[in-house]
């Protein structure tokens, strides 16, 4: 018989950065606790280290983030832990219902649309970027790029143009427009960092480009397309593309970057550069229940789905090893389990969403990092592996 069990565990709230670079905690009026972690779980032979995620989740706030969800699952039960403040200037406690930006999280979604088009005849696989879209990558300056290249990041494209190089740039430029077409102009401009399939490079220009395909094949927005092919059908009720719109709709926590001493709100964002690679706000249950769809058969149909677990038989051009990456999906091995799975990095957000290919463990989360985009491994072995320890 299994018995459930709910536990409180008290943290210290701390905010902002002080002069010597020592985290200063604040006093509260009303007395209320800064921060709680909840946590729920079942107890199971089998089952994630719930002591490792309990002790991951003790005493935030602090300065590796202000707050996290994290939701596992799989082996018939599931355990979720929330902990932290949902905004430092008031300092009300994190909540387990809010949505965030999943920033390259987006990329199984658009991998996803992409081979459910493959699916009904409106792609081809072996079809080209040239087919597609006529003029954007002339030649002979580029041959011909496949969307199974653009899917598994070999492509050979260059990155495109951003509005900033550091996170202070980017700040400033926060709400300034850059569209997808102006990124991929910027990448055409530069021609090709190798030929197609000759190597792996991660990059968000790749999934820039599979966006304007759907949208040309559809005749239809990117965003609309997957709020009808894959949001709506999962009852993905959280799950939207913003556009230019800086703001989070619905309950959501503040994000935070810490720049030049400092934690900034970061929370504003115009992120429409990202487009299909990574503007997507979503939730941890949008995630989770698009993730164990996605590895059922659900969203994506076989023989389609098998090129989401299918690695291109190449090295990564920056690691010099093998590739790791899929359509859409990254495989790892934690603890000696096969894990896929994706992360994603904004200024103040990171997720993650992985699995085991059975599905007898899942791990979705989603902090409000610091430094985001810098402490992706810490942020993953603090957060996600524990749920693979077991």
């Amino acid at each position: 018989m299994r018995a459930s069990l709910r536990t409180t565990v008290a943290a210290a709230l701390v905010l902002g950065l002080a002069a010597g670079g020592a985290l200063a905690a604040p006093a509260f009026a009303d007395g209320r606790p800064a921060a709680a972690v909840t946590a729920e779980r079942e107890t199971a032979e089998r089952g994630p280290d719930v002591a490792a995620l309990e002790k991951a989740l003790e005493g935030l706030p602090d300065r590796q983030a202000t707050a996290a969800l994290v939701r596992v699952g799989g082996d018939g039960r599931d355990w979720q832990g929330v902990a932290g403040v949902s905004n430092l200037r008031t300092g009300a406690p994190a909540r387990d219902d809010v949505r965030f930006r999943a920033g390259s999280t987006t990329k199984v979604v658009t991998a996803a649309l992409t081979l459910k088009l493959v699916a009904d005849g409106s792609l081809d696989l072996d079809g080209t970027v040239q087919e597609y879209l006529p003029g954007l990558l002339p030649s002979p300056k580029f041959q011909p790029i496949t969307v199974r290249q653009l899917l598994n990041y070999t492509s050979g494209l260059d990155a495109g143009s951003s509005l900033g190089e550091t996170d202070e740039e980017l700040y400033e430029n926060r709400f300034e427009t850059l569209t997808p077409q102006e990124v991929v102009a910027a990448s055409a401009a530069k021609g090709p960092l190798h030929k197609p399939g000759e190597y792996q490079r991660y990059s968000n220009i790749h999934y820039t480009v599979l966006g304007l395909i759907i949208e040309k094949v559809t005749g239809d927005s990117y965003a609309r397309q997957a709020a009808q092919r894959i949001f709506k059908p999962l009852g993905m009720r959280d799950s939207y593309f913003p556009g230019s719109d800086p703001r989070i709709r619905g309950p959501h926590h503040r994000g935070y970057q810490e720049m030049d001493g400092k934690l900034v709100d970061v929370t504003e964002w115009n992120v429409t550069d990202r487009f299909a690679a990574g503007d997507l706000i979503s939730s941890t249950r949008d995630l989770e229940r698009f993730l164990t769809s996605l590895f059922r058969g659900r969203v994506v149909p076989e023989p389609q789905l098998k090129e989401m677990f299918t690695l291109p038989g190449v090295d990564d051009i920056e690691t010099g090893k093998a590739a790791t990456m899929a359509a859409g999906l990254e495989t790892f091995t934690i603890n000696g389990k096969e894990v896929w799975g994706k992360t994603g990095a904004r200024p103040g957000f990171h997720t993650v969403i992985a699995a085991t290919p059975d599905l007898s463990r899942t791990v979705v989360y989603s902090v409000n990092a610091t430094a985001a985009h810098q402490d992706g491994l810490a942020l993953g072995t603090r957060f996600a592996f524990p749920a693979f320890n077991q």
